[in-house]
């Protein structure tokens, strides 16, 4: 349905002010979550966060949560026009990215706590997947001219309900499933090893234990988000995909639009609580770092964890962390 102005009106319900009531709140959220994602990547900059691998990973989350919100803040219901497949080609694009890089980080976390290996070596074909796959499943939906106007924005359009499980629902479904094992596995695992490693104290097996708390630590909240921010999206989507007349409630709507866009700014306020992080969140560490960077004077690398008081132990493992050279700049 257009109006005067040559604009398609919502119909994902009757009253155009319910349709107008979930897009201002999915545009509000992903609004914070633009600033979050900001605020993330610049803490991340200025205090070379993006040396240690662990923090690389949590940067490409919010980068793809930035391209997500801008995505979310895009939404509006369009004619069926390049502007209208635009924007339902980056929203699929940049939460598939979301989706597979909460993926990655769970796969790293699992493989650090259960087989305690390291995973930095596949950085590369992290990226690749994460970047590529996400660009393979967002142009899909071009074959057959899928994309278009969907309910209150632009998205695989009403009536290609095959395309949208393929797409999103079913991967979606079995992601979180998947993920929801693996978190269970690594908590399952962390704390089993905790339990081992209680009793008579040894400085080698004490070191290990701390660094992998502090390896796991930063990471570990970021696959939760996502579950928790799933829940409503996951309810409606059902709703919608089994309910018997078809019709959307508005109350879940209205928490689907309120959740799905805000994994940028809870990522921030994770972050940000971060004691370590926040410990750094003064004016003048922030100046400092600031004019090091002006004055391209050499920066160390931002430590995982704090230096042993006994350096001379012998390497214990894969999360000993080395001093970066204070002869390489950035």
């Amino acid at each position: 349905m257009e109006d005067e102005n040559n604009t398609m009106q919502c119909t994902l319900f009757e009253e155009q002010g319910k349709c107008t009531a979930v897009v201002a709140v999915k545009k509000s959220m992903a609004s914070f979550s633009l600033v979050g994602c900001v605020f993330m990547m610049l803490i991340i900059w200025i205090f070379a966060k993006y040396k240690v691998f662990v923090q690389r990973l949590i940067l490409y989350l919010t980068i793809a949560a930035f391209f997500s919100s801008i995505g979310h803040l895009m939404a509006a219901v369009k004619p069926e026009s390049p502007v209208c497949s635009f924007e339902a080609f980056w929203l699929t694009f940049s939460d598939w990215a979301v989706l597979l890089w909460v993926l990655i980080i769970t796969i790293n976390l699992f493989m650090n706590a259960v087989y305690v290996k390291e995973t930095e070596k596949y950085e590369v074909i992290y990226s690749v997947i994460a970047w590529g796959f996400s660009l393979f499943m967002a142009c899909l939906p071009f074959i057959g001219d899928n994309y278009g106007p969907a309910g209150a924005w632009c998205w695989i359009q009403e009536g290609s309900d095959v395309w949208r499980f393929v797409i999103w629902y079913i991967p979606l479904f079995i992601t979180i499933g998947v993920l929801f094992v693996l978190y269970l596995m690594i908590i399952y695992k962390v704390n089993r090893q905790d339990g081992r490693w209680v009793g008579s104290y040894n400085p080698d097996n004490e070191r290990q234990r701390q660094i992998l708390k502090e390896y796991i630590r930063p990471l570990k909240a970021y696959p939760l988000i996502f579950l928790l921010l799933s829940i409503f999206p996951l309810i409606n989507r059902m709703q919608n995909a089994f309910s018997k007349s078809g019709d959307p409630v508005f109350a879940l709507s209205l928490l689907h639009a309120a959740s799905s866009p805000l994994q940028g700014f809870v990522n921030a306020v994770v972050y940000g609580m971060d004691p370590e992080t926040r410990s750094r969140l003064t004016w003048l560490q922030i100046k400092a770092l600031l004019n090091k960077r002006s004055a391209h004077q050499p920066i160390r690398e931002y430590p995982l964890v704090p230096a042993p008081e006994t350096p001379d132990l012998e390497d214990v493992g894969m999360f000993t962390m080395k001093p970066y050279s204070s002869t390489k700049s950035i």
